[in-house]
């Protein structure tokens, strides 16, 4: 299949209380770690990649290898490049075939966030593109980004429906309690809010920061209205450790043909438990 935009994909997963798992990507393996997981599990699937990793592999790198990938499995695949403060990268990815766009206005004022993703929003839509915008700061790091846990602020729910008229995005990431990164303690969202947001805001809803959210957490947030998932640690810590075994096991390994094989196995074992988190296992014969 094609490279789809997923705001199709993000409805239906709402309307069905189910959710898709968008999965950061860094190099070939993962990309094809997800690809191959999601499909296995006949699902649809988000691939996201930071602006850390776009400088490291380069945006037409990755543009051409997803959509080398899509062409393979018959499951719809969206390409998204996540929590991206550079409205010229975001040009760039959509001129390389993104489907689905973040841009983060997070560190400017209410005013100056809401001009950016604005114009961000309007640029996508008139290729197609989906578009996703963060209200609230969510605490740890993603990428090259740090927010420190006393800077990380709530969404507040009248503030997210005011925001969501203003840009036009397609999606709303909400900031509910979790956190980029490895948690320190067990995550404690707040349920209520999220609730509270669902029923102001008619666009669907995404949580980041879902490494190493309990599952039980992650069902009720689905429960309530959320619709797409973003994992990122979660698939980092085993491909390092994956390749680390290979090196105790043999420490004069040097075909990365093996050690970066049992990486992708390592993540793809991750890509599959997490899409059956999600519920959105089968999803995929609906496309």
């Amino acid at each position: 299949m094609s490279l789809m935009n997923p705001l199709e994909l993000l409805q239906k997963a709402t309307e069905e209380g189910v959710a898709v798992a968008a999965f950061n990507v860094h190099n070939l393996e993962t990309i094809q770690a997800v690809v191959e997981g999601a499909a296995e599990e006949r699902a649809p699937v988000m691939i996201q990649t930071t602006p850390g990793t776009l400088q490291h592999a380069g945006i037409p790198y990755i543009a051409a290898c997803v959509r080398e990938a899509a062409k393979l499995y018959d499951i719809p695949i969206a390409l998204h490049v996540d929590h991206c403060p550079s409205y010229r990268t975001i040009v760039q990815c959509i001129q390389h075939g993104y489907t689905s766009v973040m841009i983060d206005g997070s560190k400017l004022s209410y005013e100056e966030n809401v001009k950016l993703v604005r114009k961000a929003a309007e640029t996508a839509h008139c290729a197609g593109v989906a578009v996703e915008g963060e209200l609230g700061r969510i605490g740890g790091t993603e990428d090259l980004l740090t927010v420190d846990e006393r800077e990380a602020t709530f969404t507040v729910p009248s503030e997210a429906k005011a925001f969501v008229e203003a840009t036009g995005i397609d999606s709303l990431a909400v900031a509910i309690g979790t956190a980029h990164g490895e948690y320190h303690g067990e995550p404690k969202l707040d349920f209520e809010r999220l609730t509270a947001i669902r029923q102001k805001v008619d666009v669907p809803l995404v949580l980041h920061g879902a490494s190493g959210v309990p599952d039980d957490s992650v069902r009720e947030a689905i429960r309530r209205g959320i619709c797409k998932i973003n994992i990122a640690t979660e698939l980092k810590i085993p491909m390092a450790e994956a390749i680390r075994e290979c090196f105790r096991n043999n420490p004069k390994e040097n075909d990365p043909r093996h050690y970066m094989g049992a990486a992708k196995e390592a993540v793809k074992e991750v890509v599959r438990k997490k899409i059956r988190l999600c519920g959105s296992s089968g999803f995929a014969s609906r496309w």
